[in-house]
């Protein structure tokens, strides 16, 4: 498995759009994404000043059912 960087919540999110999955909801720094034809893929992320932590991110992979992978390529999409 590649090793994920530290990311910003903004970036990780732009990522999880370009996978298919939308903001459904947002409740206080938390926004809540749902793929647009799968709704067992979903995921939370926080949206915090500080960057998200790689085991935070290896989670919010495994929500979404995106590999490390996939990922990493949607971000340099």
């Amino acid at each position: 498995m590649s090793v994920l960087p530290m990311l910003r919540a903004t970036d990780i999110i732009r990522a999880l759009q370009k996978a298919g999955l939308v903001i459904v909801r947002q409740s206080g720094s938390h926004m809540q994404l749902r793929h647009q034809t799968d709704s067992s893929r979903r995921a939370t992320v926080a949206r915090h000043s500080k960057d998200i932590s790689r085991k935070s991110l290896a989670s919010i992979l495994k929500q979404s059912k995106l590999s490390a992978e996939e990922f990493l390529r949607l971000l340099k999409n």
